[in-house]
Order: structure tokens, then sequence, then C-alpha cells
């Protein structure tokens, strides 16, 4: 597949000469470039977010990242209560299984809706609706009678939560460029990349103090807080003149421009796997650990945590090494540990090591993910600045549909015979695989060029 022109780059109106003889040049992203009355000595704004003081910035950080961690607490929360649903609704693991795998779908689903939408009506609107939607249905999921009702109701929560991260992403990509993008980015793939292994931590302390139905409740006083926050402190940075510019593109131009360009689409395959890597085993872990190992729901937790600081090392690591060596190396790295740690799994699995034969290469896999999640980020959105919320929307589309669609195959292929290491790892390892070529053959590491500054 050619490679397609980038976005961003893009015509952009002539410069202007204001009343004072400085001189504004509107750029790709909305930037203005005041060069002063002394063009030699004035400073240059690349970007609307270089002019944001540190203040402000760490603000959007936490609100942003808090709104990005909405969707991985909506889908993981729950995770510890998964045995006690199956006696509960007197069912099977893997129509437990299938809650999640719904959740995962309706997020995806509420993703490729959000994101083109906030291209066309601006950020805020599209938050502030979604996110009055998450409220409701978390509402609904914590009276539902039956497991029906309880899928249904958390299908809707995905789709509640979906716009949390996508217009987080795209807001990041309206306001930076260039290796402050990585910065940013790599705040908000930390939120994303730990919140679902800390979410089921929370889950089994909140399980000592409550019902299963009480994890819900949290969600929806959760999404209160973020609806408020969005309409108190979220601004609107994707002005009326860029939703409205002349010849402006169509939702079918913005998924055409981003779906040509192969390097999106390359990186999109290896985002898309590695989720469904993590999320195989978030969706076998409470079976793996709590019945073959006989860990409680809080040790279950515990062991999360304890993961969790491999993905927080792999991010922040990962942010430094992308602006000096270019993402695409750092994914070269990332992506064949992914598949190391997965086979490590395996082997260690076949020769009785246990517990620790399987959480010490499930380690080096955490890390890896955070290493990996931040740089199909950037890579992506780099590219596509005039299109951030669509490109944003594709990538957590197909990281949570496909890993909603993959990750109930563990409990499929270990129908009858119970969850194990090896079966967990067998689709972590295909996953890993399914990357790498992706990286090779469709990236082309070498094909593509370093971060702008």
């Amino acid at each position: 597949m050619p490679d397609a022109p980038r976005t961003d780059s893009l015509p952009t109106a002539p410069a202007e000469r204001t009343a004072t003889g400085s001189i504004r040049i509107p750029s790709s992203t909305g930037a203005i470039r005041t060069l002063g009355s002394n063009p030699a000595t004035a400073p240059i704004m690349l970007h609307p977010g270089d002019s944001i003081p540190n203040r402000r910035r760490a603000l959007y950080i936490v609100l942003l990242g808090a709104l990005t961690a909405l969707g991985p607490f909506t889908i993981d929360l729950y995770l510890p209560a998964f045995p006690v649903l199956e006696r509960d609704f007197e069912t099977t693991a893997a129509a437990i299984q299938l809650t999640l795998t719904g959740t995962m779908i309706g997020f995806a689903l509420g993703q490729l809706v959000v994101g083109p939408l906030s291209d066309k009506v601006g950020r805020r609107i599209p938050l502030i609706v979604v996110t009055a939607l998450h409220v409701l249905a978390s509402a609904a999921a914590a009276y539902a009678p039956t497991l029906p009702l309880l899928s249904g109701a958390r299908v809707l929560m995905g789709v509640g939560a979906a716009a949390g991260g996508v217009v987080a992403m795209a807001i990041v990509r309206d306001l930076f460029g260039g290796r402050r993008l990585v910065v940013m980015l790599s705040r908000l793939a930390l939120v994303s990349g730990v919140a679902p292994v800390i979410a089921p931590l929370i889950g089994s302390w909140l399980l000592t103090l409550m019902p299963w139905r009480g994890i819900f409740v949290v969600l929806a006083l959760y999404g209160v807080v973020m609806l408020a926050s969005t309409v108190v402190f979220v601004p609107e940075t994707l002005p009326v003149a860029r939703r409205q510019e002349k010849g402006g593109a169509t939702v079918l131009q913005r998924y055409r421009s981003v779906f040509s360009d192969r390097v999106f689409v390359g990186v999109l395959i290896i985002g898309g796997m590695t989720f469904s890597g993590l999320f195989s085993y978030l969706s076998a872990s409470p079976f793996l650990f709590q019945e073959t190992h006989g860990l409680d729901a809080q040790q279950y937790g515990l062991l999360f945590a304890v993961n969790s600081l491999g993905v927080v090392a792999g991010v922040q690591t990962a942010s430094r090494l992308a602006a000096r060596f270019g993402p695409q190396w750092v994914m070269a790295y990332s992506t064949a540990v992914l598949l190391l740690a997965g086979i490590a799994i395996i082997v260690t699995d076949q020769l009785g090591l246990g517990l620790w034969g399987t959480v010490i290469p499930l380690f080096f896999f955490m890390t890896a993910c955070g290493f990996t999640f931040p740089n199909v980020q950037v890579l992506a959105l780099d590219r596509h600045g005039k299109a951030a919320g669509t490109a944003a929307s594709v990538i957590g589309a197909t990281n949570f549909g496909v890993a909603g669609l993959i990750s109930p195959v563990v409990g499929w292929i270990s129908h009858g015979a119970g969850i194990t290491a090896t079966t967990m790892a067998s689709v972590m390892v295909g996953c890993a695989a399914i990357g790498i070529l992706s990286l090779w053959l469709i990236v082309r590491p070498r094909t593509v060029g370093m971060l702008a500054p």
C-alpha cells in the first residue's frame, strides 16, 4: 500500500499582518505563529499548546488522563467478581467472559461514532453526551436482575465510556505536535496502559466492602465526576473555523485518508494485537489465578499491582527512547519481547514451574505492552493532525474491538479442561507474532522518518 500524504501537510490559509505589524501564520493544526514586528527575535509558537503554562498543562494531563481511564475502568473493574457472577447467575465462565466482550465491542463502536463526530461538531459536545450515557448505563447494570440484561447494560456502558479516550487523544493532537506530542501522549498511554492493570486491584478491594453490584454504582459515580469536570474544565480545542473549512473533509474522506496510509494501517494492527494479548490475559486471569492457583480476590489484585509497575516503567521509558531513536525502532524491540515472553509462559507451564513460572515472564510481557502503546499512538496521530478525532477513534475501536473478539478465545480453547497458563499464552503468542509481521511487512521501520522537533 503506498504512503498517503499526511493530513497535517495540507495547505493552510495565507499569512496575515496584524495592526501591530506582527505576522500571523495559521498552521495546519490551528496554531498561530506570531512572529512580531521583528521575526528574527520573536518567539515562534508551532502549536497552540506551546504557549500553555505548565500548571494548566498539568491540569489537562490529570483531566484527560482521568477521562482516558474511564474506559479501562469500565471494562476491568469487575474482573475479580467473575467467579462470583458465575455462581450468582448459575452459568459458565465463557458466558461471563461474554459480558466483557460486549463491553469492549460497545466501546469500539462508540469510538467509531464519537471520533468523526468530534471532528465535525467539536470535542466538548460528544464528550458530554456520551459520558452521560455511561452514567445511566452503569446505574442500569447495578440493578440488572438477569445476565442478558446485565450484558445489554454492559454494552451501553462501553459505548458511554468511548468518548473519554478518543476525545482526550484528539484534544492532545489539537494542542501539540512533534516531540511534545510524544510526551503528552505518553502520559495518556501510561493511564490507558496502567488502568486495565490496577482496575482489578481496586475492584478486589471494593468486593471486600460491597457486593458486586456496588462496583457499577462506583462506576456511575466516576462518570458523574467526569461529566462535571468536562463541563467546568475541559476547553473546546477545535475552533469553528477548522470544523467548517472550505473544502473540509467529510467523514468518509477522513476514514479514506487514514486507511490509505500504509504506516497507519500497520501500527493499527500492532496496537490491536498488543491489546488483544493484554486482554486475553485479563479475561483469563481471574479463573487462572483464583481457581487454578488458589489466590483470593485481594492476592489477585496485588498481582495486578505488581504488573502495573512494568507497564509504568515501559511507558515512561518509551517516551524518551521514541523521541531519540524513533517510535518505530522502539516497537521493533518491544514486539519481539512480547513474543518471547509469551513463549516463556508456555515453556514454564509445561515444565510445571507453577505460579512463579507464569508470573515472571508475564511481568516482561506487561512491560513490553507499556513500551508499545504510546508508540502506536504517536506514529498514528502525528501523521493525521487534521483528522485527529477520526484517527484516534479508529485506534481505540480497533484496540478494544479486536481484543473483545480475541480474548474469549482463551475460554473457548479451554472448554471442558479449565483455563491454563498455556492456553492463555498461546493466544498471546499468536497476537505478538501478527504484530511483528505487521511491523516489518507493512510499517517497514526503515521507511518511516524521525519525528519533528
